[in-house]
């Protein structure tokens, strides 16, 4: 046999160095990475090589024209992988998970949020297939595709391992016990390479999906113990049963912030009437939303189950056919029907499978709205008609119901005809801030709008009215935008984290209402509203605790694994004062840490394994949603 050219490794190599370096590249570009010295850049330097080594590699295993097309196969695959993290993370400062790879329904109604996230940088993801495509064209003979012997196979699959542990360990240096925080996939991404993340973030998609075969019902009577020393329910108070057979209406406002709440822009209120509406409400400042990666349907998810979304994907995609005891369905034998309105595709986060294991009777989306260009936007129909046309909806539901509204005008891109502007533009570097400020306004109005006219329609005093904030609207990719208008320095993390504070206003039939201060967040929601109506939680399960508790524990979770509590924040591994938002002594808030990982741990625990199929409570369902009227 012929003996292999010296230079049979040469074209591989290249490819690999091309991939590698135009990762870095992107890297720098493109992610907001946290470098804290010398070696942390190095690592982030080198992460990406094992990877890129090993899978151009295994084409040594080829010959041929094999050989060629499946280098081009390995550029091209990576280039779209990393694109579309250039994209996501652009919009939602994260990396993508395999769960979220697999949303594909939801990108049809993502087109004009991508155009705008667009940029050279997606070019450059792209920038070695270009080089490769051209080499193959133009320079054939620089090429080798025959034959590599196996030592040199066993030299280059040696290298790749020893380079990967040289990362690791360097990685596991800079951040000890890395692995075990699947939760921060910057931390990730940053110190194993964004295809090492991937892979093993599969594998981690892997392991998850044989929990359920192997769940044991005593788990779910560990958790249920620990939420019964947590968090005991409380009846003998003036609110409990204050609301007792009221209608609930709830609206969830999209990417609405607190720090917009009582702000002018160029001398005119930012949100006139939810200034007002708080006044009138039972209002919540220090209220936080603890979304992950589902963003809006993480927020559902929370509201209405009280337990903490995943730290990868989103349950609604996940997990749809689990068994759940949300609100819905708790209502079911107290007469309440329950209804969700979405002027949306129906299947968008995948509503129309996981709403009927949340019990609801019915769901009204795109399909029961006239919709036009005009009224549309390319996330559905616009707020002020959305609530325009679900009135006659509402006043025709059997009484006492329960129902959801969501909103779509104050999503990203957050664009606006000049018609419909309420606001003058704000003026600074960053359109999407100046933009988000004119959708505020206009949900604001169409708010106003809707509570009026569910007072015409004889729906308002005989109805406990909810609006909350469903996440966050302007990402940290913006952080230079607002320190500027919150008149600050920078945005420190700190800073990030109170920023995560969202709306929450509660309306009571005949009660003024008031400001209550107290540290709060969205997996409180559910059993406040049980509390109100006057329902014993025994046939529940959640981890939150009712708003109006007078004991109740300042301590909320965010899944990103930082909480808060009265007087501390914790978050990116760093322990806050919050009265200075200087940092402080780590012991302060060790003990909450350790709570922290465990809360989360046991409703991780709850979804992967599907473990309320094992509660006693889980009768109510009716087992069919209606979509159609």
């Amino acid at each position: 046999m012929k003996e292999a050219s010296p230079n049979q490794l040469r074209f591989i190599l290249f490819v690999a160095i091309l991939i590698w370096l135009k990762t870095y590249i992107v890297y720098k570009l493109s992610f907001h990475f946290k470098i804290e010295n010398t070696m942390q850049e190095f690592i982030l330097f080198l992460s990406p090589l094992s990877s890129v080594l090993f899978l151009v590699g295994i084409s040594l295993f080829l010959e041929g024209k094999k050989r060629t097309r499946f280098i081009l196969f390995v550029s091209i695959s990576l280039s779209l992988l990393l694109s579309s993290n250039i994209l996501f993370y652009t919009f939602f400062d994260d990396f993508i998970t395999l769960p979220v790879l697999f949303q594909t329904n939801n990108f049809g109604d993502l087109g004009a949020s991508i155009q705008q996230l667009i940029d050279y940088k997606i070019l450059i993801a792209f920038a070695d297939v270009i080089i490769l495509l051209f080499v193959i064209w133009k320079v054939p003979s620089f090429i080798y595709t025959g034959p590599v012997s196996r030592p040199k196979k066993n030299m280059y699959f040696i290298t790749c391992i020893c380079i990967f542990l040289v990362n690791l360990t360097l990685a596991e240096i800079q951040r000890p016990q890395l692995l075990t925080r699947s939760f921060d996939r910057e931390m990730l991404v940053k110190n194993l390479g964004l295809y090492t993340y991937h892979l093993y973030d599969a594998i981690l998609q892997s392991k998850t999906s044989v929990q359920r075969a192997l769940a044991d019902g005593n788990k779910l009577t560990e958790v249920e113990n620990y939420i019964s020393a947590k968090y005991p329910e409380v009846e003998n108070d003036s609110f409990f049963g204050i609301a007792k057979g009221k209608n609930i209406i709830m609206v969830s406002m999209e990417s609405t912030q607190s720090f917009l709440l009582n702000q002018k822009i160029n001398g005119q209120e930012i949100t006139p009437f939810l200034n007002k509406f708080a006044k009138q409400s039972y209002s919540f400042p220090n209220f936080y939303h603890q979304t992950g990666q589902g963003k809006t349907s993480d927020a559902e998810f929370l509201i209405e189950n009280s337990l903490y979304p995943l730290d990868r994907g989103a349950v609604f995609f996940t997990h749809p056919n689990n068994e759940y005891v949300a609100l819905p369905e708790l209502l079911k034998p107290n007469g309440y029907y329950s209804a969700v309105f979405h002027a949306n595709n129906k299947s968008f986060w995948n509503r129309d499978v996981i709403y009927p294991a949340f019990g609801y009777d019915r769901y009204f989306h795109n399909g029961d709205y006239e919709t036009t260009p005009e009224t549309s936007t390319q996330w559905g129909l616009k707020d002020k008609e959305f609530f325009k046309q679900s009135i006659p909806y509402l006043t025709s539901l059997q009484q006492p119901f329960y129902t959801k509204l969501i909103t779509l005008t104050n999503h990203y891109p957050f664009d606006l005809p000049e018609e419909e502007q309420m606001l003058p533009p704000y003026d600074s570097n960053d359109q999407t801030l100046n933009r988000y400020f004119q959708t505020v306004r206009y949900m604001d109005e169409a708010l106003e709008q809707f509570i009026q006219d569910l007072k015409d329609a004889g729906l308002y005093d005989n109805s406990v009215i909810i609006l909350y904030g469903d996440h966050y609207g302007i990402s940290e990719n913006h952080n230079k935008a607002m320190a500027a208008y919150l008149d600050k320095e920078s945005i420190t993390p700190f800073d990030h984290i109170q920023l995560q504070r969202v709306p929450l206003f509660v309306h009571i039939p005949e009660k003024k209402g008031k400001v209550i201060p107290t540290v709060s967040g969205e997996i409180d929601v559910k059993p406040t509203i049980l509390h109100l109506l006057g329902i014993s939680s025994n046939k529940d399960f959640h981890f939150g605790q009712q708003l109006f508790a007078k004991k109740r524990e300042e301590f909320i979770i965010l899944r990103d694994d930082s909480f808060i509590t009265k007087d501390l924040i914790y978050t990116k591994g760093v322990c806050y004062d919050k009265k200075t938002g200087e940092e402080t002594e780590m012991g302060s808030c060790t003990p909450y840490i350790h709570q922290s990982k465990a809360e989360l741990e046991y409703s991780d625990n709850i979804i992967y394994s599907d473990l309320l199929r094992f509660f006693p409570g889980n009768k109510y369902k009716t087992g069919e949603l209606k979509t159609d009227y």
